[in-house]
């Protein structure tokens, strides 16, 4: 299937080919045709995937045929958890609009940065992505209405949907039009997911891209084994190690076999910068991103990694979401998350773009039941090395 047969403009098939994609993803197969048909959506497919395109081509199309968006009127609303998938979501807008004959504008707005710049822009957007704090400062500030919206987009749903963000989203719901398109994308469905599902979506056409699915199974139409092609690049290995040898393991890991560009997970701000001092230390470039970074600095270390100039980042969860690296050779879990869900969309930033990957984890004797928890969610055993055997004298 190519995209010329899903329905979209020509002027959007240019800008497609520019961008060098040739064949739509499963999600993307799915989704497209039912968003144009003005239908809500719930999206579920794994990280890496092409959610973001799914919704932003067919959005992108309706817009180009549509009416202009008035000034501080926007016509498509996107909320995100971070601002990392923001400025994600923006770039592809931007990758698409470029080549498109009527002009169409997105911004992304979050906290961190100048609002006064943010008010002079959002006025003129047809699409704004936005996390849910920045949206209702710039609401009460009068930068922005939110009644003209036709369409809303909860991507990474799940995350925007729990108790930390669950007020500032039941008010910007209660700004919108009643009769509008809820397009909900995620890379997990949980309880919460579905419970919002009732709430949020009528008649929802549901797109289920999992690799758990029978590989001669079809859903709405939408062939599951590209999914578990997917799933398959990422080769996932676990290491048994005390507390006091993860440090040395880390960085015989990323010495012995000459990893050049590494994610590292922590779960931790304190925990993050302790890792990165001691790469340092070693000789092993490294730089962290968590909240407490400002909003340039983790750009810019973003930049230095996606483009291989930085070795090794060191994260929170913050980056387990809305960060696309083409072919990141490596993720490795220092420490588990709490959730299954998170370690997931951890190790979903590798195994991108048909691109293998490897993802690691370290697991001190206090994981071990959790580890084996998540690896009964994912329904996949992962290979265990005991590192007593490995000689870290030096490390």
């Amino acid at each position: 299937m190519s995209f010329s047969s899903l329905g979209l403009h020509p002027s959007l098939l240019k800008a497609i080919a520019a961008e060098g994609l040739t064949e739509p993803t499963p999600i993307q197969r799915g989704a497209i045709p039912v968003v144009l048909q003005n239908k809500d959506v719930l999206g579920i497919a794994k990280t890496g995937s092409g959610k973001t395109a799914s919704y932003v081509l067919p959005i992108l199309h309706r817009l180009q045929d549509g009416p202009a968006s008035r000034y501080r009127e926007p016509s498509v609303l996107v909320l995100v958890p971070t601002r990392e998938l923001a400025d994600q979501v923006h770039g592809v807008c931007q990758s698409f609009t470029a080549s498109l004959e009527k002009r169409l504008t997105s911004v992304a707005v979050y906290g961190g940065v100048s609002v006064n710049v943010q008010m002079q822009a959002i006025g003129k957007a047809d699409v704004v992505i936005a996390t849910p704090g920045r949206l209702l400062e710039l609401v009460e500030k009068n930068a922005v209405k939110l009644s003209a919206i036709t369409t809303l987009v909860l991507d990474e749903a799940d995350k925007m949907l729990n108790l930390g963000f669950k007020e500032e989203v039941d008010r910007i719901l209660a700004l919108l039009p009643n009769e509008r398109q809820n397009l909900l994308f995620s890379a997990t469905l949980s309880d919460d997911l579905s419970l919002i599902q009732q709430v949020l979506l009528r008649d929802p056409e549901v797109i289920n891209i999992t690799a758990d699915v029978d590989r001669n199974d079809t859903q709405h139409g939408t062939d599951t084994e590209d999914g578990a092609e997917q799933d398959e690049l990422i080769h996932q290995l676990g290491y048994f190690v005390s507390e006091e040898r993860k440090g040395p393991l880390l960085r015989y890991l990323i010495k012995h076999h000459d990893l050049q560009q590494v994610l590292v997970f922590a779960s931790s701000t304190h925990k993050v910068d302790g890792i990165v001092d001691k790469l340092l230390k070693n000789k092993i470039d490294a730089a962290a991103v968590h909240a407490k970074k400002s909003q340039q600095f983790r750009r810019d270390m973003l930049k230095e990694f996606k483009s291989g100039e930085l070795r090794v980042l060191v994260a929170t969860d913050l980056l387990s979401r809305g960060i696309d690296i083409e072919h990141l050779p490596c993720v490795i879990n220092y420490e588990l998350p709490r959730s299954p869900k998170d370690y997931i969309h951890r190790i979903g930033r590798t195994g991108r773009a048909d691109s293998a990957g490897e993802a690691i984890s370290l697991i001190t004797p206090d994981e071990r039941q959790h580890f084996r928890v998540i690896q009964k969610k994912m329904g996949k055993r992962v290979s265990m090395v005991d590192s007593e055997d490995i000689n870290l004298h030096g490390y």
